[in-house]
């Protein structure tokens, strides 16, 4: 052991005063003669000398500032090799070595490789140019190092010439994993991209993301800046500040570089095709090459730490490159680990889920407001840049929410309130048509039942307001294709009928009660019960048929709503819609007028009167359903038309049969054939002398004849006239009574009625 530190004091002292090379065996620092030659660079100086001469001489210069880490390492490839010779492990090959020392510059490191190029047992340093190389012998077969990165590029550029494998021993740098740049190239390091990428996962763990960078001037320092650059932005971590320090720094404890360098003593002594898949231990541990030459060694993560104004160096864990995990040990370092994470080492507060980073005025992404985030939105993870949109149409989020929720799918339902309620109404509704048809049924013969039209009429009419009455069902419950057809079709269809059915018996009235002859002449003309009857109806089934063909109402979802989606019936078409209610619109103003004209006929039996008042009842409903209907927006939009459907149908069915219930049960007295008698003649006598009079009127004017009031004792013509009419239509009323054949026209307007 003296012996060899002897001798490494006076290798160290002829290294320290060397002189530029003369010849080029002054320019190896170490070499031993064998069957192999092994190549090594070794930055064992600092820097080379600046030359004073003007213009430049190109010479190798001197190399001053001796590293005695590096030195070591030259030291463990050459005990390395001598151990191989030494043993059983290459038997009758030796291994000799040639190694230079790099002076930490590209230049003298390419002017070795040019020798390690030149042409084995030549007697002059030549390197020939040839197209393949396959059949050329190098004077080494492999080179070990560089160390720095910016040299092992340089270097592995021309020995991939010849594919000449290059072990690297301390080039971390991320590009020299190109095989396609650097085929021949291997290290014994991992790459800067694992290195980065653990200290990215350690920050990340510790839970910070406000750090500051400090790295060398070289390119190792600032390839492994970028990178680690590159991936702190992908992970939400900013960099505070970045510091740049020299490269090169001395190591004045030459024993704590000894041990440094022992510790990463390698060896290697393989070609490139042996070496891709070599594969040995360490202690436990196997190491080998991956696809991209470099060694699966991982990371140990250390700490340092002051304690009592000493620095200490404790190792917490150990960095897997395969699968990207800190592997702890034992627990007190795991209590470390974990303090870790108690350093505070952030710009802004942590963001929950819920919440989004709005960016400040500052340069940095780290430093940021947190905001909730805004209706049908979501972040489920904390620092979020921005939050999630939610899908608008099925899901729905409040304000500062972490999940979207599905929309509830709503319609007017059989439970809700309002629909049992109009359900309820509907019933009503359709009890009282039965009830109706009862009485009339029990009092077929009765004048008021004849008056209404016979049995077929009002069995006609109840089967139409029935048939409303029970289509609001359709309008109640989850839609469908059938239902959303159905409800408008047999709607509009069964209202027509029943309101071309009281037109009818409104013109029937008109005619029947009418006095003047040029207006009872056109009402005879018109009055064409059945045709009308199906003439009318039978539009409306057109309407109908073409709008079910053509644009059939279908079942829609309606997504507009923020948080429910409604299912309803979508009309098809408007222009449909709108006829077929405009149709029954139009049919609804004609029976009005035809029954306004007729309000003042016989009161017990006028149903002119109640008539008119059944088409306001439906007119008002309407002109209000229109704007409501198309202002209304959810899933009672189906109940505005139920309760327009019920209104209608109550108020034509109570103006219609209401009162001619209260005749039949609760007067029954006036429900006679004398008492019907009676009140036709009343009305008759009235209207008669009123026609009378008019003419009278008439005659006096054209004749300029004064009007004189008659004397206590005389009675005027006129009056006269009257009275002889009156009797005359007395007459009549009563031989039609007693022989039932009078064709006079009191008898006419009996018949009718």
């Amino acid at each position: 052991m003296a012996l060899l530190i002897i001798l490494i004091i006076c290798f160290v002292i002829i290294l320290a005063s060397s002189q530029p090379c003369q010849t080029p065996d002054d320019f190896v620092a170490a070499t031993s003669p064998g069957h192999i030659m092994i190549g090594g660079l070794f930055a064992i100086h600092e820097k080379m000398l600046s030359s004073d001469d003007y213009p430049r001489r190109p010479e190798i210069q001197k190399c001053v500032g001796f590293d005695i880490s590096i030195f070591l390492h030259t030291l463990a490839m050459i005990h390395s090799i001598e151990m191989i010779n030494n043993s059983t492990l290459l038997s009758g090959v030796k291994l000799g070595y040639e190694i230079y020392d790099t002076c930490t510059d590209v230049t003298v490191a390419m002017a070795a490789a040019l020798r390690f190029l030149s042409k084995f047992n030549c007697s002059r340093e030549i390197v020939e140019l040839k197209c393949d190389y396959s059949s050329y012998m190098p004077r080494v077969k492999a080179v070990i190092g560089a160390g720095y990165s910016e040299i092992t590029m340089a270097v592995s550029r021309m020995l991939n010439l010849q594919l000449m494998p290059q072990v690297s021993y301390e080039s971390t740098a991320e590009i020299l994993s190109d095989k396609i740049r650097f085929p021949s190239f291997l290290r014994t390091v991992p790459s800067d991209f694992y290195q980065t990428k653990a200290m990215v996962h350690l920050i990340q763990k510790s839970g910070w993301n406000w750090i500051g960078i400090i790295t060398t001037d070289d390119d190792y320092g600032r390839l492994a800046l970028n990178t680690f650059a590159m991936q702190t932005v992908a992970n939400n971590v900013c960099i505070a500040f970045k510091e740049v320090i020299p490269a090169f720094l001395s190591d004045n404890t030459i024993e704590v570089g000894i041990n440094q360098a022992l510790e990463k003593i390698i060896a290697e002594a393989q070609l490139l095709d042996v070496l891709k898949n070599v594969t040995f231990t360490d202690g436990g541990n196997s190491f080998h090459f991956d696809a991209h030459g470099d060694m699966n060694t991982g990371y140990d993560v250390v700490l340092w730490k002051e304690i009592n104004g000493h620095m200490t160096i404790t190792k917490l864990a150990q960095y897997d490159l395969k699968n990207g995990v800190f592997i702890i040990t034992d627990q007190e370092a795991k209590n470390e680990f974990r303090n870790l994470k108690q350093i505070q080492s952030k710009c802004s507060k942590e963001c929950s889920p819920g919440q989004m980073k709005k960016t400040t005025k500052s340069q940095h992404i780290c430093c940021y407001e947190c905001v909730d985030c805004p209706e049908n939105h979501y972040s489920n993870q904390t620092d979020m840049d921005h939050c999630l949109l939610c899908n608008n149409e099925t899901h729905w989020a409040p304000v500062r929410s972490t999940v979207c929720f599905e929309k509830e799918v709503e319609y007017l339902s059989w439970n809700d309130s309002l629909a049992i309620l109009l359900m309820a109404l509907s019933l009503l509704g359709i009890m009282f048509v039965l009830a109706i048809g009862i009485i009339f049924t029990r009092n077929l013969n009765t004048p008021v039942v004849k008056s209404s039209g016979g049995l077929t009429v009002c069995y006609v009419i109840l089967l139409c307001h029935f048939l409303n009455f029970a289509n609001t069902g359709f309008f109640v419950g989850e839609p469908q294709d059938f239902t959303c057809k159905t409800r408008q079709t047999l709607f509009g269809v069964s209202f027509t009928l029943c309101i071309s059915c009281i037109l009818m018996k409104s013109l029937k009235i008109l005619l029947a009660f009418s006095f003047d002859p040029k207006l009872q002449n056109f009402l005879k003309c018109l009055y064409k019960p059945i045709p009308i009857i199906f003439t009318c109806t039978g539009i409306q089934v057109v309407i109908c048929t073409l709008w079910v063909i053509l644009a059939a109402p279908t079942v829609e979802e309606n997504v507009s709503l923020p948080r429910v989606i409604i299912l309803e019936c979508e009309e098809g078409s408007v222009l449909a819609f709108g006829t077929m209610l405009g149709y029954i619109a139009i049919l609804a103003f004609i029976c009005f007028i035809f029954a306004f004209k007729g309000r003042k006929l016989p009161e017990n039996y006028n149903e002119a009167k109640f008539i008119t008042f059944g088409m306001l009842i439906y007119f008002i409903a309407w002109i209000i359903f229109i704007p409501v209907y198309a202002t209304t927006f959810g899933k009672y939009l189906p109940a505005v038309e139920i309760i327009v459907i019920l209104i209608s149908n109550y108020g034509i069915l109570c103006c219609m049969f209401f009162p001619k219930c209260y005749v039949i049960l609760c007067k029954q007295e006036t429900n006679t054939k004398s008492a019907f008698l009676k009140m036709i003649y009343s009305y008759s006598s009235h209207s008669a002398g009123s026609l009378a009079m008019s003419h009278v009127s008439l005659d006096s004017t054209n004749s300029n004849i004064p009007m004189t009031n008659p004397s206590p004792g005389g009675k005027s013509a006129a009056w006269q006239k009257s009275k002889d009419l009156e009797e005359q239509v007395f007459g009549c009323i009563c031989r039609e009574n007693a022989t039932s054949i009078s064709k006079t026209l009191p008898r006419k307007r009996i018949s009718s009625i």
